[in-house]
């Protein structure tokens, strides 16, 4: 059977630089914002072509970090897709915020740009675009709207890392932008690990503060903060597998074009990688009318398939009643006939 993901391929492809910094870490015993997290802070960055990157504990307080230190609380609103996993969204809530929902383009799957700006209201803050499935938003397009209208950019790159347009990285449109590295993700720690970049050094420091109760300097409280630092052993761990994630994105790549020969016959609707994009393929999402009779057949094949995602948010009991009464039918309709093929970053190596 063909997983979804498979972490002992991965690791084994690994184990020798794992072993060497498991063993490194614990002769050094310093396991909290030490020489791991500055260097990894620092080779991300780079990678994605920002100036600053801030460790963090996982990806929803990346979001939530991000939009505290830029202000963003009660009485705001923030403009997130209607299609998308939960985790947008709650970031939005937590912060005290208002979520305004805008549809997604039913191709791409993600934000339409073309809609964000007829939901901009006095109180709009931020827009929260969400890089879904390894395809870059139209960022040009929703950088221009949000300049038009003086409000914020927060990209959620939980599900893009390594992915372009024009040459671009996930991460380094937005004035602040978060990541996660949730062990399924492109780059994936062994454990919650998450990040957030920016080109702004004063908004740097605020979630460098943030993310340690507030301070800078032990015992000197300057805001209120959180606990949500990235831990020495994940980004020294994260360290080893930033360098393989570009060829891991290409093994994603090479499956994604298996997929398209193999299944050319399916009345399904496929990714889409619109001209000046490089999509890195998080998930292979197709959309089938008769989706649980293909899932099944899939499986009797060896490959097993999984929804992401089945419940778009505004139908979930937390926002349900917040949202009672209306109604987003392109996210709907996504909803009904999207599921995703298996992909990882080491399933070239085993066809």
């Amino acid at each position: 059977m063909i997983l979804p993901n498979d972490f002992t391929a991965e690791y084994a492809a690994i184990e020798t630089e794992v072993q060497a910094k498991m063993h490194e870490f614990f002769a050094k015993g310093w396991y909290i914002l030490g020489e791991e997290v500055q260097a990894f802070e620092k080779e991300f960055a780079s990678y994605v072509g920002v100036n600053h990157c801030i460790g963090v504990a996982n990806g929803l307080d990346a979001l939530i970090l991000a939009l505290k230190a830029l202000g963003v609380g009660t009485g705001d609103e923030v403009i997130v897709p209607s299609n998308t996993y939960i985790a947008s969204v709650l970031a939005v809530s937590h912060v005290g915020a208002t979520p305004v929902f805008v549809e997604p383009n039913s191709l791409t799957h993600n934000i339409d740009p073309l809609r964000i700006e007829e939901k901009i209201t006095k109180k709009t803050k931020a827009i929260l675009p969400v890089h879904l499935y390894g395809l870059l938003c139209e960022m040009p397009v929703i950088m221009r709207v949000a300049e038009k209208y003086n409000v914020y950019v927060v990209e959620d790159c939980a599900q893009a890392h390594g992915a372009t347009y024009a040459g671009k990285q996930a991460g380094s449109w937005g004035h602040v932008n978060a990541f996660s590295f949730y062990p399924t993700k492109n780059l994936g720690a062994y454990g919650d690990a998450g990040a957030v970049t920016t080109n702004d050094a004063a908004i740097a420091k605020k979630i460098q503060m943030l993310r340690n109760y507030g301070s800078q300097i032990r015992y000197q409280n300057e805001i209120i903060g959180y606990n949500s630092r990235l831990d020495e052993i994940q980004a020294g761990l994260l360290r080893i597998k930033l360098r393989y994630l570009n060829d891991w994105n290409v093994m994603r790549r090479a499956t994604a074009e298996l997929f398209w020969k193999e299944f050319s016959d399916k009345a399904w609707i496929f990714p889409v990688e619109p001209q000046g994009y490089y999509h890195v393929y998080h998930q292979f999402v197709v959309q089938s009318e008769q989706r649980e009779a293909d899932m099944l057949a899939l499986e009797s094949m060896g490959y097993k398939c999984l929804i992401h995602y089945p419940i778009p948010p505004y139908k979930s009991n937390a926002y349900k009643e917040q949202y009672e009464g209306m109604v987003f039918p392109i996210a709907d309709e996504l909803a009904r006939k999207v599921f995703s093929l298996p992909l990882h970053g080491t399933m070239w190596n085993k066809k």
